[in-house]
């Protein structure tokens, strides 16, 4: 929901990301991308010029792409840590790129100063620069870095845990050493597949859905009709952003103590507040349900109920007898314990099918490719046959011509990695000394082999693995250097290197693919992933660490930012270095149970066809509320519900503004976290307190 818009770092379909990205999440967005093109693209554009690729590294592209860069990423950061879902902003940031470049460009043609016109390549620039910026903050790669990995290190989250919560098992957040840790991992994955561009987009022609869907969208948009639309729909985007910032600073004034505000207003009564079902008035979770599948939202609230309505309140009753009455409510030996590690449970059984399926999809195609070299489908997963093959023909002959003229050569792309390689495993042993460089050899080794069946997978199905290759490092690496010597520690850190090669290699491919198809050159595009990536590694600290300063409770559970996953993912590591012995009573068998629950549940929604399988929830939706509560579940059904009715009333305005409101809503309450979090700072603090309490708590 993915790097898941998926911008996220491409964002769209719920595949086992942790956080939902909407890179992989990219399902809006990508729906019609296997459509058949029944004109010539490229025929449109047959009387333009190609810029060299210099030319599409404009200051304007570059000035823009940091401004977005920096919205984004506050927007990343803050839904980071928050829930984890991360919608694709790809259609916001190609929209706003467009926009602002045009007006910029527009005022300087009218001046008569107007040197280079805005062209579709500069636009693909802009997207790619945009997305691998804000994309750092989706992880230092992909799956919520900061709210994960990166925050389980943490002293705050390590409290929550009685096991490994010493001082060789944690390191606190610090500006300096994160920076210095993205820039020596997040390089590395965009050097890995640079040879296998051509093998990968032309000679397979594989489908890179959300690639595809980005580079249709900005190729609409520089055709008369679709800039004339895309003005209106910046409009409408503007429109529901001053609102969102608006209301998010209106609602600020009520929250002047701990658990006041709109945001814990107890509207479906007191009870089901106290279980977290209520409807916390966000914005950003309304707009982010109207970017996400239906399926998606149902999904959540599926969870909510089985959770916070059923289960945790019949396991409550068990206090005593499964686990400690006298333990606080925090505790991993109590009812958090089941929250915790049945989600983990669900999450890893979700990853694990989906890796074996996607695994599966890339030997079969890669045995058809080798086998039936004359094919040009790789496996049925898109029908490439078309009735009007020789307006095609045209449009990838085209393409192959300029995509092939910029190449980047291959001793390039090796002595890169090398090089880069090198500097990390000799720097990384510095920041966190639990990582021996062996350890980071090793990754590196097996790293490229992984990255190709990355990035092969995420071209035939959308869905990037990432985040279940960085758990795949957890385990081993954290079991490789044992309790006694940080074995907690070394194995968050190195799921951070592994996720961050394998993700950006991804990204990168799906940004060639784009560029295939708006005739960018693959040299403007890598520079453009470079000098995005390097923006990003300085700008998502900085953002993180606004949260981390002005935001004293991040991390707490219940708090306005419980940044769910840090938990998640510290434990996992604790679980691959010191077993199971922090489990409550029943707690195994338990997840045992949703283990395999979630194995079947996949399996039961890919046997039955994808007509049947809309009305069978995703187990890894499922499980986000599970720690969390149903609240932004219930936000998130209120925005399919009235892009429901929105679609019913009006079909075509609906497909056309939907995504241009949501965008609107999510961006507005985002960058209304930038002056809270200045005010916070700055000590100050809202006036008013509403606050509602059961009568049991006035009483008390």
């Amino acid at each position: 929901m993915d790097r898941s818009t998926s911008v996220t770092r491409r964002n769209q379909h719920p595949n086992e990301n942790d956080g939902i990205s909407s890179d992989q999440g990219h399902l809006h967005s990508t729906n019609n991308v296997e459509e058949e093109e029944f004109e010539s693209i490229e025929k449109i554009f047959e009387s333009q010029e190609v810029p060299p690729w210099k030319s599409q590294l404009t200051f304007r592209a570059f000035f823009v792409s940091f401004i977005l860069g920096v919205l984004f990423t506050f927007i990343v950061m803050k839904l980071n840590l928050t829930t984890g879902i991360i919608p694709s902003l790809n259609v916001s940031a190609g929209l706003l790129g467009f926009f602002f470049v045009k007006t910029w460009t527009k005022f300087l043609d009218k001046s008569g100063l107007l040197k280079q016109p805005f062209t579709r390549q500069e636009n693909t620039v802009i997207q790619t620069c945009v997305v691998a910026t804000s994309g750092i903050a989706f992880s230092g790669a992909d799956s919520g870095g900061f709210g994960s990995y990166l925050f389980g290190m943490s002293e705050v989250v390590a409290k929550q845990s009685t096991e490994a919560n010493d001082a060789q098992n944690v390191k606190n957040p610090a500006l300096g050493w994160m920076i210095g840790f993205l820039f020596v991992v997040s390089f590395l994955g965009l050097f890995s597949v640079v040879p296998l561009r051509k093998i990968m987009v032309i000679d397979f022609k594989l489908i890179y859905p959300s690639g595809t869907a980005t580079a249709h969208l900005i190729n609409s948009f520089h055709t008369p009709q679709g800039a004339k639309l895309a003005r209106k729909q910046v409009r409408t985007l503007g429109k529901f952003f001053s609102f969102s910032f608006l209301w998010g600073f209106f609602q600020w004034f009520f929250t002047a103590g701990d658990g006041c505000g709109f945001v814990n207003f107890p509207t479906f009564g007191l009870k089901a507040y106290e279980n977290r079902f209520y409807f916390d008035f966000s914005a950003t979770y309304v707009g982010v349900g109207m970017i996400c599948p239906y399926l998606i939202n149902i999904s959540l609230l599926v969870g909510a109920i089985l959770s916070w309505g059923i289960m945790w309140p019949l396991i409550e009753d068990r206090k005593g007898h499964w686990y400690p009455a006298d333990l606080n409510a925090g505790s991993l030996h109590g009812i958090q314990g089941y929250r915790v590690f049945i989600a983990i449970a669900m999450i890893l059984g979700d990853g694990l099918y989906n890796f074996v399926k996607v695994l599966g999809y890339t030997m079969y195609g890669l045995y058809h490719q080798i086998s039936d070299k004359n094919s040009g489908s790789v496996i049925p997963v898109a029908n490439h046959s078309s009735p009007v093959s020789s307006s095609l023909s045209y449009d990838d002959e085209r393409r192959t011509e300029l995509f092939l003229r910029d190449q980047i050569p291959t001793w390039f792309a090796v002595a890169g990695y090398v090089t880069i390689a090198i500097v990390s495993a000799a720097t990384l042993p510095h920041i966190f000394h639990q990582l021996k460089w062996y350890y980071v050899v090793v990754i590196y080794i097996f790293a490229p082999v992984l990255a190709f069946c990355n990035a092969y997978g995420c071209g035939l199905t959308d869905w990037s693995l990432a985040s279940t290759y960085g758990k795949l490092a957890i385990f081993t690496i954290g079991a490789w250097a044992g309790a006694s010597h940080g074995g907690v520690l070394a194995g968050l850190a190195a799921c951070g290197v592994m996720m961050n090669i394998v993700s950006t290699a991804s990204d990168l491919m799906q940004d060639f693919k784009t560029g295939y198809m708006t005739l960018a050159s693959p040299r403007s595009m890598f520079v453009s992933q470079i000098i995005g990536t390097a923006m990003g590694c300085v700008i998502s600290p900085c953002v993180f660490w606004l949260f981390y300063k002005a935001f004293h409770d991040l991390g707490i559970p219940g708090s306005q930012y419980p940044a769910p996953y840090a938990l998640v993912y510290r434990n996992m590591s604790i679980l691959g270095v010191e077993g199971f012995s922090a489990l409550p009573k029943n707690c195994l068998t338990l997840c045992y149970v949703f283990f395999i629950a979630a194995v079947v549940i996949n399996a039961i929604r890919d046997a039955v066809g994808k007509e049947r399988a809309k009305f069978i929830p995703l187990p890894m939706a499922m499980a986000i509320p599970f720690y969390l509560g149903g609240y932004f579940a219930i936000d998130m059904c209120v925005g399919s519900l009235i892009l429901f009715i929105w679609t019913k009333i009006n079909k075509a305005e609906a497909n056309a503004f939907g995504p241009a409101v949501a965008s609107g809503l999510i961006c507005g309450d985002g960058i209304w976290t930038l002056p809270s979090s200045i005010l916070a700072l700055a000590g100050v603090n809202p006036p008013i307190c509403m606050q509602f309490l059961s009568r049991k708590a006035a009483q008390g």
